[in-house]
């Protein structure tokens, strides 16, 4: 079709829910719900729906194709990670204490300049991020004005320090 890559998709488009096959419903909805503190907002046989501040669903967990599956082998294609973003620095803090409190390994911990992202995995290995946005007047920028992302350690602890910011 000529001329189709030249068009950019409308602004308000958003990712609407994400649907990851799991081995075991329950489990998964021990991580989700129980320890990311999702709410669950439907369930039929072999699945549930979860989400926050009420939505439908912003995640569908289900067994239909997977139920006792292992996660897909090293080197295959498929999903990278689901990325769950949190309104402020203060509630991904909340998260990495839950997380930490769960004993749930972090695979890495990044400071993006536009973000700040926890990377970590579920019960099935299917990665996730948690992260949050710094407001866009903080992105850092190129000398022509566009975005100049980057990959930096995150201080976790400093991180953490903001869960104590709030209750002082």
């Amino acid at each position: 079709m000529p001329g189709a890559q030249d068009r950019t998709i409308d602004p308000g488009v958003r990712i609407g829910h994400v649907h990851l096959k799991v081995a075991d419903l329950d489990r998964a909805l021990a991580f989700y719900c129980g320890v990311l503190g999702f709410e669950k907002t439907h369930e039929r046989p072999g699945a549930a729906f979860i989400s926050a501040g009420g939505y439908h669903h912003h995640l569908g967990l289900n067994t239909w194709e997977s139920r006792g599956g292992s996660p897909p082998a090293p080197g295959t294609t498929g999903l990278y990670h689901t990325a769950i973003l949190y309104p402020t620095r203060r509630l991904l803090a909340d998260a990495l204490r839950r997380v930490i409190e769960a004993r749930i390994p972090l695979d890495g911990a990044s400071d993006h300049g536009v973000s700040e992202a926890l990377y970590l995995r579920d019960p099935d290995e299917n990665g996730v991020e948690l992260y949050w946005d710094r407001p866009k007047e903080q992105w850092p920028r190129k000398a022509d004005g566009s975005i100049e992302m980057f990959t930096r350690r995150l201080d976790v602890q400093g991180l953490l320090a903001e869960l104590d910011r709030a209750t002082a």
